[in-house]
C-alpha cells in the first residue's frame, strides 16, 4: 500500500498540552525503535498507509476518529524527529504552517544536501492533484512533507468540509507519476456521489483531451467558448449530450476562466503536471477543462469517489476510555528502557 485517503469527522477543539508532550516522546521513542529495526525507508512507507497511521496516532491516545489526529500526530513527530535527529524530517504542517512549507524543504535539503526545489514542486503538485483533479469537496488546510536524507519522500495532507463537518487526509509515497491513479490504499467512512476524479485510469483520454485543447488549433477556442457560456446559463447545448458530466451543477467566472485559459494557452504545457503548477490554474479551470475535453473529444472523465475502505479504533475523547496517564508515562518509560538495551546490545556486537 503506497498512498491513500481517510475520512475522519472535522475537530475543531485544541488537544491538551499534557496530551502533546507524551504523544511526542512515545511517538519519538517507538519511531526511533522502528528506525533501529526497519531502517528510515520502511518507517516511510508506514507513515504513508493511511491505515497504520490512523492506528499510530490511536496507539499514542488521539480520538480514533477526529480531524485532529493528524495535525497533532504529525506536529509531535515534527518535533521528536528533530530533537532525535532520526535522518528524517517533515515540513509544513496546520494553515499557515503549511504555506511555510517550500521555505521549511529548501532549509531541510540545504542541510542534507538534495535538490529542495525539486521537492518542493513536488509538495506543490500534490497539494494541487489532491484539490483540482480530485474534486471531493474538500479543501485542503493541512499539508505535511516528510523527508529522508536519501531523498525518500511521503506526504500527509488533510482537507475538510465544513457543510459535512468532515475532513478527509490524503497520504502519499514517493510516486514518479503524480497524476494517475496515485491513491492505492484509501481509507473512509463516508462514500460520496459524482466526485471528478481526473486520477483515475479512467479519465486517461479526458486529460489527454484537456492536452490537446491547449496545444491545438484556434477553432477550439470557438468551440470552449460556445460551450462555456452556456453552462454559465444552465444551457443544454444542441446535439449534444452530457451523459456523464453534471452540467447542470456547473457555474464558471467566465472573465477569471478566460484569463486563467489565455495564460494557460499561451504556455502550452505538454502535461496535466505542467498545467496544474501554471498560477491560477484551479479546480475550476480543470472542471471547464475536463467538460470542454468531454464535450468535443467524447472523451469522459471518472465520477467515482476513490474511497474504498472502512477503520475503526480507539482515543483520547473516552473511546473505548479515558486516557490514563500513569499507564501513558509507564508505557513512555518501558520503550525508553526497551531502546536503551538496544541500542547497548548493538555497540556491544
Amino acid at each position: 500500500m503506497k498512498t491513500g485517503v481517510a475520512t475522519i469527522t472535522l475537530d475543531y477543539g485544541k488537544c491538551p498540552k499534557w496530551l502533546f508532550e507524551r504523544m511526542k516522546k512515545l511517538g519519538g521513542i517507538m519511531s526511533e525503535i522502528m528506525i533501529e529495526e526497519f531502517g528510515v525507508e520502511e518507517f516511510l512507507k508506514r507513515l504513508s498507509n493511511p491505515v497504520w497511521f490512523q492506528t499510530f496516532g490511536s496507539l499514542l491516545a488521539f480520538d480514533w476518529n477526529s480531524s485532529g489526529l493528524t495535525v497533532v500526530l504529525t506536529g509531535a513527530l515534527k518535533e521528536a524527529f528533530r530533537e532525535r535527529n532520526l535522518k528524517i524530517y517533515i515540513a509544513g504542517g496546520k494553515g499557515r504552517f503549511s504555506r511555510k512549507t517550500p521555505n521549511e524543504l529548501l532549509l531541510i535539503a540545504e542541510k542534507i544536501g538534495v535538490d529542495g526545489y525539486k521537492y518542493c514542486q513536488i509538495s506543490k503538485l500534490v497539494a494541487k492533484v489532491d484539490n483540482s483533479l480530485i474534486q471531493d469537496g474538500f479543501n485542503l488546510y493541512h499539508h505535511s512533507f516528510v523527508l529522508t536524507e536519501k531523498g525518500d519522500w511521503a506526504v500527509i495532507q488533510q482537507g475538510m468540509n465544513t457543510q459535512k463537518k468532515l475532513a478527509r487526509r490524503y497520504h502519499w509515497y514517493k510516486k514518479e507519476i503524480l497524476t494517475e491513479d496515485p491513491h492505492s490504499g484509501i481509507v473512509s467512512e463516508v462514500f460520496l456521489k459524482k466526485v471528478l476524479n481526473l486520477t483515475a485510469k479512467e479519465s486517461k483520454e479526458n486529460k489527454e483531451g484537456i492536452i490537446k485543447i491547449l496545444n491545438d488549433e484556434p477553432k477550439l477556442e470557438k468551440e470552449a467558448e460556445r460551450i462555456l457560456t452556456k453552462t454559465e446559463k444552465n444551457l443544454f447545448l444542441p446535439n449534444v449530450e452530457f451523459h456523464w458530466h453534471p452540467i447542470v451543477e456547473e457555474n464558471f467566472n467566465l472573465k477569471r476562466l478566460r484569463k486563467t485559459m489565455t495564460e494557460a494557452k499561451f504556455i502550452k504545457p505538454k502535461t496535466i503536471e505542467e498545467l496544474l503548477l501554471i498560477e491560477g490554474v484551479g479546480p475550476k479551470t480543470i472542471r471547464a477543462l475536463s467538460l470542454i475535453s468531454e464535450v468535443i473529444y467524447g472523451a469522459k472523465p471518472s465520477f467515482e469517489d476513490p474511497a474504498r475502505y472502512t477503520f475503526a479504533h480507539g482515543g483520547k475523547d473516552g473511546t473505548p476510555y479515558f486516557v490514563d496517564r500513569q499507564t501513558y508515562d509507564e508505557t513512555i518509560k518501558i520503550f525508553n528502557k526497551a531502546l536503551s538495551i538496544s541500542k547497548s546490545s548493538r555497540i556491544k556486537i
